[in-house]
């Protein structure tokens, strides 16, 4: 019988090591190709901004990376926007990691710290096909506000666009 994976098996932080960033886009790469068919076009998308992000960080801004055994297993961040909105980017669990509580918990930290930083609202893009982040979204606070169907990265795709108002 294989050991058991424990939350205390992770650790999490918000200090970027060398690697990183690759790490992150390879993850997304690999993940999203072989759960939902997507093509080489959604790691440009996700390297872009990413990058952006890495050259221009704030004090309004936060990268959580989740590891096991020195190995990024997962991540999500909080990315201004301007005074008053940030968006939620980047969260993703590798499948390896899942079943452990570790999207619930980078949703706790990622909305902590936008509310800690005064944001009005946290905003986030996602697809249709994701109904397992759709769940932990909506549990919390984020509500679906828009749909647009349409094709990305190689498949046809429902993008929806869900808000967090942190005013409440």
């Amino acid at each position: 019988m294989a050991p058991s994976t424990s939350l205390t098996d992770f650790s999490i932080r918000h200090h970027l090591k060398a690697g990183d960033v690759g790490a992150i886009v390879f993850l997304h790469g690999v993940v999203y190709a072989r759960e939902y068919g997507f093509d080489p076009t959604f790691e440009a998308y996700v390297a872009g901004p990413l990058a952006e992000f890495v050259l221009h960080s704030n004090e309004r801004s936060r990268l959580w990376i989740v590891e096991r055994s020195e190995r990024l297993v997962g991540c999500i961040a909080i990315v201004e926007v301007s005074d008053k909105e940030a968006q939620l980017r980047w969260f993703l669990v590798d499948p390896s990691a899942r079943g452990h509580g570790l999207g619930t918990r980078l949703m706790q930290e990622a909305t902590a710290f936008a509310t800690q930083r005064r944001y009005q609202s946290v905003f986030l893009w996602t697809v249709s096909a994701l109904t397992t982040a759709a769940r932990l979204y909506r549990e919390a606070g984020f509500v679906k506000v828009e749909e647009t169907p349409g094709r990305h990265w190689g498949v046809e795709v429902i993008e929806e666009r869900y808000v967090l108002d942190l005013r409440l």
